[in-house]
């Protein structure tokens, strides 16, 4: 049996493929959705930076740092190949408040973004069947699409460090 290879996402990177490959990222208040096509084996994951771009941001290809653009490449991907929304597993993580000290004044980065996932996979008739988000800390995810688990690691700010498989 092949090994799978791993893809690191940084912010901002989208990636849809097929097994054996897992996909890793690290999250603050960043946001990522995996999808997961369980007789297929093949999904993908994006790393949501983001809620809206900028209103300067001119027209150009589509830019998985935004939550609708994300969006938008996961639909590309699954018309690619040949498969419907509704025939993936869904999960959402992150959102993560990385400064929980900072007090009232503080950009809501993390909320903005569950918030904007949250609508998008709504309007795509879409229901989170496992998810991680908000907190204070951050969350290390490891994607496997053979098997459609996600390991978390969540460096929890305010309590002991957490680990678990959605």
């Amino acid at each position: 049996m092949t090994p799978p290879r791993e893809i690191y996402l940084e912010p901002g990177d989208f990636h849809f493929g097929a097994a054996p490959l897992r996909l890793a990222t690290l999250l603050g208040s960043c946001v990522a959705v995996t999808l997961w096509h369980p007789r297929l084996h093949l999904g993908g994951m994006c790393h949501i930076q983001m809620a809206t771009p900028s209103p300067t941001r001119g027209s150009g290809p589509l830019d998985g740092r935004y939550a609708e653009d994300a969006f938008l490449l996961f639909d590309q991907a699954v018309a690619r190949n040949d498969t419907r929304l509704q025939e993936y597993t869904v999960k959402l993580f992150g959102g993560g408040n990385m400064f929980p000290d900072s007090g009232a004044g503080a950009i809501d980065v993390g909320p903005r973004n569950i918030a904007a996932a949250r609508r998008l996979l709504a309007a795509r008739g879409l229901t989170p069947r496992g998810e991680h988000v908000g907190g204070a800390g951050h969350r290390k995810l490891v994607f496997d699409l053979a098997s459609g688990d996600v390991r978390l690691a969540f460096s929890n700010l305010a309590a002991e460090k957490e680990a678990a498989i959605v």
